[in-house]
């Protein structure tokens, strides 16, 4: 059945702006009249059956359903309760943020080894990754989180100038969330990009605890918001976004109800009658004769647990009822589902269980999941990251060429078959380019330490051995130089072959959080 609803508060007679006077008033009335005089119109936008009382806007129960606004993201006692008394909880905001972190990253362009080992222990020495981590874990659970980069000797109210870090003056993050730092609403970034419209400064207002009062500059920050939120909602959490419990409450709420009320359960799956006669009439009369009830049920019970002997009266009747619990693992599965997929983690990773199933191993849950994650790190780690990478490589003395970058490392650890196979084409690649004559001893060990990073193979390759490589051997030829007789590389097929093989090959090392 067509639905009814009134006409749109739109008129066909429009009032043009140069009206004025009689001409407007005459205007407004005929408006006034056009809309005391429209009728219904029927539309057909949903399915309704006023009979039955089926469909949305027919009398019915479903009719009465709305959404409701339960902003916890403010209310920041309860999110942290939440946080240290659940162990979902705990897990919702932990897990993507761990596993965001865990893998760490792997550089690429043309640096040196040794510069990307010194770039790896300052990660380490300065605790990058555990800064970033808890940036993240903060940020998710109450709607967001600063990491500010600490530079000895500079003024935090400065826009930041990664050129003009003193070497050994980054000493690492300072991790503030939303509660710790107040951003200020009278100056906002108004330059053009991805930071427009975000607060250009935040101020402390924790003291104590050797935090010191400053303020900050948003361009010495590393921000990770919760779950963003629209305009008008985002100026109602002081520009911040929603901590990820806040749509997950009602979920968690069903979820751990459900829980407790199947453990409940546990204290009835034994349960036991005892018939007595005249029951009433002594607990009516009460006196001696409850009291001489009350003793004899208080006797029962202590036989019972003593010797396990049941002591009743002839004409009493005593018997057992066994609880049957058939079910109550499908609706624990069922919330557990839900909850799964309102967070957005799989249930192998958020319950260590196993899916259900023929031949299910979770396998394909696990990389989507891990999808979403290189996700979440390109939307928010990538950006800072490269800031943070600059101000630690000028910190330690290093300048990173043009054109150098970083990619995440994929979270899907390899089989030991799968790394020993690629140890074997990368010993097998370095090999034939060494015989060849295009590199010489040394920068082969060094490429074959340098892939122990991810194969674990070739890391006992120690820098005497390459020190010694080196000098045992003298520098490669030069391909266009030959003497006489002696083809270039374009016209040995065994150079051009090893030259074709590895020219694609990134040279990198794994800036690693487990290293």
């Amino acid at each position: 059945m067509p639905r009814l609803r009134p006409p749109q508060p739109v008129s066909t007679v429009a009032i043009p702006e140069t009206a004025r006077g009689a001409t407007k008033r005459t205007l407004q009335k005929a408006i006034h009249a056009e809309t005391a005089t429209a009728k219904l119109i029927q539309t057909s936008d949903s399915f309704q059956n006023f009979a039955a009382k089926v469909g949305i806007g027919t009398d019915n129960q479903s009719s009465g359903s709305t959404y409701g606004f339960n902003p916890i993201s403010r209310n920041r006692g309860l999110l942290e309760w939440m946080y240290r008394g659940s162990w979902i909880c705990g897990k919702v905001v932990d897990c993507p943020a761990d596993d965001m972190t865990r893998a760490g990253i792997e550089m690429s362009g043309d640096i040196d080894p040794d510069d990307l080992d010194i770039l790896h222990q300052g990660f380490n020495q300065l605790a990058i990754w555990p800064g970033i981590n808890s940036t993240a874990k903060w940020g998710r659970l109450y709607g967001g989180a600063i990491g500010v980069m600490l530079i000895d000797g500079q003024d935090p109210s400065k826009p930041l100038r990664p050129d003009k870090v003193e070497k050994g003056s980054f000493k690492g993050l300072l991790v503030l969330d939303r509660w710790m730092v107040q951003p200020n609403y009278s100056e906002l970034v108004t330059e053009l990009g991805p930071d427009l419209g975000k607060p250009k400064f935040y101020e402390t207002v924790v003291e104590g605890f050797a935090i010191p009062r400053m303020k900050i500059h948003y361009s010495r920050c590393l921000r990770i918001d919760g779950v963003d939120l629209p305009f008008w909602q985002r100026i109602t959490e002081n520009l911040y976004g929603m901590s990820v419990l806040e749509r997950l409450y009602d979920r968690l709420v069903a979820f751990d109800s459900t829980t407790q009320g199947a453990a409940q359960l546990v204290y009835k799956a034994h349960l036991r009658t005892l018939s007595v006669e005249n029951l009433r009439n002594i607990i009516v009369a009460g006196g001696k004769a409850l009291d001489g009830l009350t003793g004899s049920i208080e006797m029962m019970r202590r036989y019972q647990s003593n010797e396990g002997v049941t002591l009743i009266d002839a004409k009493d009747k005593f018997e057992t009822h066994q609880y049957a619990f058939t079910g109550l693992d499908e609706v624990l599965l069922a919330f557990g589902q839900q909850l799964s997929g309102a967070a957005d983690i799989p249930l192998v990773r958020l319950f260590g269980q196993s899916p259900a199933g023929l031949n299910s191993t979770g396998d394909s849950d696990i990389r989507n999941y891990y999808d979403g994650i290189n996700q979440q790190q390109e939307l928010h780690l990538r950006r800072p990251l490269t800031t943070l990478l600059l101000v630690l490589a000028t910190s330690l003395g290093i300048k990173l060429p043009d054109g150098w970058g970083f990619k995440f490392n994929p979270l899907w650890q390899m089989s030991d078959k799968d790394k020993a196979e690629i140890a074997d084409k990368v010993s097998t690649a370095v090999d034939r380019v060494e015989g060849a004559g295009i590199i010489s001893p040394k920068t082969a060990l060094k490429e074959l330490k340098q892939s122990s990073r991810v194969t674990g193979i070739f890391s006992n390759v120690t820098d005497e051995e390459i020190e010694a490589a080196s000098a045992a051997s003298n520098d490669p030829p030069d391909p266009a130089g030959m003497g006489d007789g002696e083809p270039a590389n374009g016209d040995n097929p065994a150079a051009a072959e090893a030259v074709e093989e590895v020219s694609g090959q990134q040279r990198g090392v794994d800036v690693s959080a487990d290293a």
